[in-house]
């Protein structure tokens, strides 16, 4: 029996990869062994190689991301010169556009574009079978198999992290101009009743869940489907997290009578924003109400049940830097988490495409951050790079959290707090901020928010971060956080 390795190397040890479990049923009823293996960036490549090796299968897979690709490239170049007689096939959304990137790649015996279920397994009948094949294969949707007959596709036992990850859904109704969803067409369901009976399978599955996350792209595209999956969700059978990937403007009014009943932390609600500018939505292909959207998230954010999470995206175009300041002050203080991200000039998506007439430069390799555009220079850009790490410390982490809420209101400018916070810490504290201790920030938050905020409110803000200290690091506050 051949033996076939499917390969992934996720961000870190909580992810586990979808891509490679939805491949392993096709290949298994075609008659092979089927391994997977999983590893993380951190991981030492000495290590994944011999992993590799180890297996000496006949076919090796390697799931292909923006984060990955260069650790696959040179995994994949050592592993043929170890195991020269092994078949090499990359697939992923990272390989499936432009795929003359990988000509001189010539240890690559094959590249999967597309959807790879039934394509991979084909490729690999004709491996073993000797039957000539193309190196660029194009993967065709095989909706009655994928969509509504393989379950959860994790089972019992095996090791993955505890974000496990499950698709209800394929493809998107959208076409937003920097998301590869836009480069594919039609969309595949399944119905509210198989989603539920699968989420009754995680619950009997053998292995440590934290959250399952749906993947789908608009998991509420259809909102009769959507509220019939979340009213189910409501049971108490169901006990899992999950977190959901939402348009906010296709929320009706009963999908906020069921948000209101679930009980705190079992759902979690992610939403695109990325701007409130009508020419920049506009030129993303974005047609929404960035007003209804922000009511919509703000409304959820009041039950206080749900974590809300809201994106925007610096360097989209016709948004400058104090364009994206007013995206950023408008989005503000609706929601759990605001994620400052980065626009990425993906191949195979429309804005790739227009680099030239957009004046875009972005990084040559992945994960293709743009550097500066027409609208916003480089030293705008690193600017808000700076702000966004200094968000990711101390607003997500949610070790500030009654600190923020009781600073909020009596902020002009979130925006201006931050980036005045990004340069009083490059000042005062020249480490990069994950090495600064946390009685060191809890110092710097408070000399920096009583120097921009009245005398008045520094009792309370001492009070507030001593209270946050406490409560994260879980001992004494230290002696100037005590009033």
């Amino acid at each position: 029996m051949m033996k076939v390795v499917l390969f992934a190397m996720n961000g870190s040890y909580s992810h586990s990869n979808l891509a490679i479990r939805c491949l392993r049923p096709y290949l298994e009823r075609g008659g092979f062994e089927v391994v997977l293996l999983e590893n993380t960036l951190r991981d030492r490549t000495s290590h994944i190689l011999e992993r590799l090796y180890r297996e000496r299968a006949d076919i090796y897979g390697f799931s292909c991301y923006i984060w990955n690709l260069e650790q696959m490239l040179n995994l994949s170049h050592a592993l043929h010169e170890i195991l020269p007689h092994s078949k090499i096939v990359f697939g992923g959304p990272e390989v499936s556009f432009a795929t003359e990137r990988f000509d001189e790649c010539s240890w690559i015996d094959a590249i999967v574009c597309g959807e790879g279920e039934r394509a991979f397994a084909e490729l690999c009948l004709m491996i073993r079978d000797n039957t000539a094949f193309s190196r660029i294969i194009v993967g065709t949707a095989d909706s009655e198999s994928v969509m509504k007959n393989e379950g959860i596709l994790y089972r019992d036992g095996e090791e993955c992290g505890n974000i496990l990850y499950y698709e209800s859904s394929r493809g998107c109704p959208y076409s937003c101009s920097y998301c590869l969803s836009s480069a594919t067409h039609g969309v595949r369901c399944k119905s509210a009743e198989q989603t539920l009976a699968d989420m009754e399978a995680f619950e009997n599955l053998q292995v440590d869940c934290g959250i399952i996350k749906f993947v789908d792209r608009t998991f509420n595209m259809d909102v009769r489907r959507a509220n019939g999956i979340w009213r189910g969700l409501l049971d108490s059978r169901f006990t899992k997290k999950y977190h959901f990937e939402v348009c906010a403007t296709l929320l009706n009014e009963e999908s906020f009578e069921i948000f209101s009943q679930f009980p705190h932390g079992k759902i979690q609600l992610e939403f695109g924003l990325q701007s409130t500018n009508p020419d920049t939505l506009a030129a993303s292909s974005r047609h929404i109400n960035p007003e209804k959207v922000i009511e919509a998230v703000r409304r959820i954010h009041a039950f206080g049940n749900i974590h809300v999470h809201l994106d925007l995206i610096a360097g989209l175009p016709y948004e400058s830097y104090e364009r994206f300041a007013k995206s950023f002050d408008d989005a503000y203080g609706c929601c759990d988490l605001l994620q400052l991200g980065f626009l990425k000039l993906l191949h195979g998506t429309e804005f790739r495409e227009r680099m030239e007439e957009y004046g875009y430069r972005c990084l040559p390799n992945p994960p293709y951050t743009v550097l500066q555009s027409k609208w916003i220079s480089y030293e705008e850009l690193q600017r808000l790079s700076h702000i966004a790490e200094v968000l990711e410390r101390f607003l997500e982490s949610g070790k500030f959290v009654h600190t923020l809420f009781y600073l909020t209101p009596l902020i002009e400018s979130p925006f201006r707090f931050w980036e005045g916070f990004s340069v009083f810490l490059k000042k005062h504290d020249t480490r990069p901020l994950q090495k600064i201790s946390q009685p060191d920030a809890f110092r710097y938050f408070l000399n920096y928010a009583a120097q921009t905020l009245c005398q008045e409110n520094d009792r309370a803000l001492r009070e507030m971060l001593a209270t946050d200290f406490q409560a994260h690091e879980n001992k004494n506050p230290p002696a100037f956080l005590r009033n």
